[in-house]
């Protein structure tokens, strides 16, 4: 420890020596440094902070999902940077007094997109900042027109936020209405040859290929089978019960009771009383039996008996029961005929299926897409109205731009500091790496250790009145130079403050 002591002792002997040295050295690193942080061109910045939030319960419920809305957030912020927005940005504030030419606003909008940060962090809060450090205009017009970029880009974030959606929804729907007029035109086209194939070919009625409406007539078919089986059983059954029941009652006339005639009209007379239509199963019945005794005539009936009720009911049943065996019987020979003529045809024309199943699918696929078409413009119209007319975009500035009062950078303060520090420590440097290179030996230890050889004695250094009095004037001299150089930064700290303020 001792020894690391004297060195230590050794060194700065050795840099007090060579002090003038190390003040000359210190004063033009300090010089050169100051000039340089004077070249140095002030920034100024300006800077905004704004609130942004997605949050819509009716844009949850159309499909806007969070994600989708900060994805649209993120590429709102993309765009604001694009060289439209910066254009607008430099002819909308006093830069646009500072360009001539089409090369100056080129080169004012690259120097903007390198200056202009946009930040936004988890809580929907976007800092907008803008700095300017353009040497050839003062530093209040940096201030300024810091303030005035920062202003009007947050002007452009939120017009693209209002207007944004509006042009994106309008620019979807008009691409939609295209493409739906396009489609429907195809689909038109393919349902008017689908029309025509089947006029042409003759189809079973129904839908589906060929085969299905083959298999669907003939389940058809099969289902006419027992129901006319079970018309012919009842059409049987009234014929045996007609056969056995009198067609008149006799002992009943003109004088004896109401005829068979006036009966019938009563009876029809109370039915429609009850609220019976003329679709009426008995009304019907009753005005057939009318019918048929007007046509008998009323002394027939005088002379023979009357009529009977129970019979001319039958006979109505049985016609009835008739008709419907006669429809049964020709749905089904219809049908027989039309399925022997589309298997005749798919036998005589093998390409009729094949052909009926391209046109059903070309039918299909452009029915699909014309739907979803649809089905598309109308969610892009609902979602449109609903970013448009509801307030789920909430922008809201929380603290907007101000006019900078003092340059953002670089710190001149710190950096004369720092050039003061670094000056000092350069000529303190130079004065020991010099030391170092022109060995000395300050003490007779160091000589005899270096030599090797003992040292008989030293001669220490007598100084008289005068040269005392010379030392001591060099001595103030070193140390007026060592403060002027601290007065120096000093007032270099006080300057940049005074043109501060005035700035």
């Amino acid at each position: 420890m001792p020894s690391l002591y004297d060195e230590l002792l050794i060194a700065l002997h050795g840099i007090w020596n060579r002090r003038w040295l190390a003040l000359g050295v210190a004063w033009a690193v300090c010089a050169l440094g100051w000039l340089a942080v004077s070249m140095i061109p002030n920034s100024y910045q300006s800077r905004a902070k704004v609130y942004v939030t997605t949050q819509s319960v009716i844009q949850d419920k159309v499909g806007i999902s969070p994600a989708e809305q900060e994805k649209s957030l993120a590429a709102l912020r993309q765009t604001l940077m694009s060289s439209d927005n910066l254009v607008k940005v430099v002819r909308g504030t006093d830069l646009a007094g500072t360009v001539a030419s089409d090369a100056d606003i080129a080169a004012r909008v690259g120097m903007l997109r390198k200056n202009i940060t946009i930040v936004s962090n988890d809580d929907n809060m976007f800092e907008v900042s803008t700095v300017m450090n353009d040497s050839s205009i003062s530093d209040r017009a940096n201030a300024r027109i810091a303030r005035q970029v920062t202003q009007k880009l947050i002007d452009l974030f939120q017009q693209a936020n209002i207007a944004g959606n509006r042009d994106e929804t309008r620019q979807g729907l008009a691409f939609l209405d295209q493409q739906i007029s396009e489609t429907g035109k195809a689909l038109a086209a393919v349902e008017q040859k689908r029309v025509e194939f089947e006029q042409r070919v003759g189809l079973l009625p129904g839908s589906g290929s060929i085969a299905d409406r083959v298999t669907a007539a003939r389940s058809e078919l099969n289902q006419l089978e027992p129901q006319l089986a079970a018309a012919q059983s009842a059409l049987a059954a009234i014929n045996g019960q007609l056969g056995g029941t009198p067609a008149t009652i006799a002992g009943a006339g003109p004088s004896g009771g109401p005829t068979a005639l006036t009966q019938a009209q009563a009876d029809l007379a109370a039915a429609k009383a009850r609220g019976w239509t003329a679709e009426h199963p008995d009304v019907i019945a009753l005005q057939r039996q009318i019918a048929a005794l007007g046509a008998q005539g009323g002394g027939a009936a005088a002379a023979t008996g009357t009529a009977n009720p129970a019979y001319l009911s039958l006979k109505s049943m049985q016609a009835e029961r008739a008709a419907t065996v006669q429809m049964l019987q020709s749905r089904k020979a219809q049908i027989q005929a039309d399925i022997n003529s589309m298997v005749s045809r798919q036998i005589t024309q093998p390409g009729l299926a094949t052909e009926q199943e391209k046109i059903n699918r070309d039918y299909d696929v452009l029915k699909n897409q014309y739907d979803k078409l649809l089905s598309d413009r109308e969610e892009v119209r609902l979602r449109g109205d609903v970013q448009n007319e509801t307030t789920g975009t909430t922008f809201r500035v929380i603290d907007p731009p101000g006019e900078p009062g003092a340059p953002a950078s670089p710190n001149r303060p710190l950096l004369l500091v720092g050039v003061l520090i670094a000056g000092v420590g350069a000529g303190v440097g130079s004065a020991f790496a010099l030391g170092q290179v022109r060995q000395t030996f300050p003490t007779a230890q160091k000589l005899a250790k270096a030599t090797g050889a003992p040292v008989i004695g030293s001669v220490t250094e007598t100084l008289n009145p005068a040269r005392m009095a010379e030392r001591n004037r060099k001595l103030k001299m070193f140390m007026g130079g060592c403060a002027a150089l601290g007065c120096a930064c000093l007032l270099l700290i006080v300057v940049e403050f005074v043109q501060r303020g005035m700035a």
